[in-house]
């Protein structure tokens, strides 16, 4: 059992839960203090400006039915809106994506009914160290400073045919067969973004110029992860962020949010907002696509904010390649800038664990890891 404390100012009132010498976040509490806890509040070049209100981001809806069905004129409007908003910040939405309607909502309501759920009933799901599946309270266990403003629960998905029910069976064996319809929920969601990632993927390669199938069948055995986002109101959101600033360090993410707002992204050294649309999944390239496109596409910096009244949902589906798999850019893409290799090649394991053992995700993860890697590389040939 967890050790329960007196908590000191400006925590008076609550509760903070010490185990292994760490905070436990417990929004339902803090929402009812004048100040939030040290460990939350960003350096003051960090935190949001809620005046004026950032200006909107535009972010081309692609008609991705369209652009299936072959039809020429739909084809090369779309990879062109792609190539443009890629090359300049990394973020484009996809309508008409053929996921069911009714799965999202069903998947949304899964997320009302877990972080609805008493602390300790969702901390049977806790995230261990070096672990990035399972239920977070604000990362308490990873990091003791500049702390996000939420909670997630994260799950790994697999491609392979051998690990066709990964996500139910995680859910079922720590959560628990009250969570038979959760963990299938969550399966046929993550089911159905895989899916979805095969077409964005034959998306991009068309508008990289290199044909269809290349990276589609890539990640054609993804290893991938979904995360469940949860961004309760908080009484001083001018002071925090409910997640900082960085770029995904994963090949591609989709996103659906709810219809309260909240992401940003820097653009020109200015944030700009991007407007929920519940019809529409937000995509960005992450770290790892950028390499695979030898930096033609960019891994744009984003971040969450929150507000004092309202919370704020999303689920993320973060793509990524098999584990084993080296990311290295197809050969017309080093030729189309004088055969320059940008980055060295690296496996999605290696880039995961240093993620998770070595650096914290933020605006430099991929320049980090990088040196990282040549050094490592350096001391084995010593």
């Amino acid at each position: 059992m967890p050790h329960v404390v007196p908590s000191r100012s400006p925590l008076r009132y609550t509760e903070t839960i010490v185990e292994q010498n760490r905070l436990i976040f417990k929004a339902c509490d803090l929402q009812n203090e004048t100040s939030i806890p040290q460990e939350f509040v960003w350096p003051d070049d960090e935190k949001p400006c809620r005046e004026p209100p950032p200006p909107q981001l535009y972010v081309p809806p692609i008609d991705l039915k369209g652009f299936l069905t072959g039809e020429p004129v739909a084809v090369s409007t779309a990879a062109a809106l792609v190539d443009s908003a890629c090359r300049k910040h990394g973020f484009f939405q996809v309508v008409n994506h053929g996921v069911d309607s009714k799965l999202i909502k069903e998947a949304h309501k899964m997320m009302d009914l877990f972080f609805g759920m008493p602390l300790l009933e969702k901390q049977r799901a806790q995230r261990k160290v070096g672990e990035y599946w399972g239920y977070a309270s604000s990362f308490t266990n990873r990091f003791s400073s500049k702390l996000p403003w939420k909670e997630t629960l994260s799950f790994r998905y697999s491609a392979e045919p051998q690990c066709s029910n990964l996500v139910q069976d995680y859910c079922l064996k720590v959560m628990g067969e009250d969570f038979c319809h959760f963990g299938k929920i969550c399966q046929e969601y993550c089911e159905a973004m895989s899916k979805l990632s095969n077409d964005i993927m034959e998306l991009l390669g068309m508008s990289l110029g290199i044909g269809k199938s290349h990276f589609r069948d890539f990640y054609e055995e993804n290893d991938s992860i979904m995360r469940l986002n949860y961004y309760p109101p908080c009484q001083k959101p001018d002071q925090t962020l409910g997640t900082g600033p960085h770029c995904d360090p994963a090949s591609l993410t989709i996103l659906h949010q709810d219809n309260v707002g909240g992401l940003e992204v820097l653009m020109d050294e200015k944030w700009h907002s991007i407007a929920p649309c519940s019809e529409a999944f937000v995509i960005n390239i992450g770290d790892t696509f950028m390499a695979l496109s030898n930096g033609l596409y960019r891994s744009c910096l984003h971040r969450a904010v929150v507000n004092d009244h309202t919370t704020r949902k999303s689920i993320a589906f973060f793509l990524s390649p098999k584990m084993d798999k080296v990311v290295c850019p197809p050969k017309e893409l080093v030729e189309d800038i004088n055969k320059q290799r940008i980055y060295p090649d690296f496996t999605w394991l290696t880039f995961l664990e240093f993620t998770q053992k070595h650096y914290r995700a933020d605006m430099n993860t991929f320049e980090a890891f990088s040196k990282w890697l040549q050094n490592e590389r350096n001391d084995q040939c010593i």
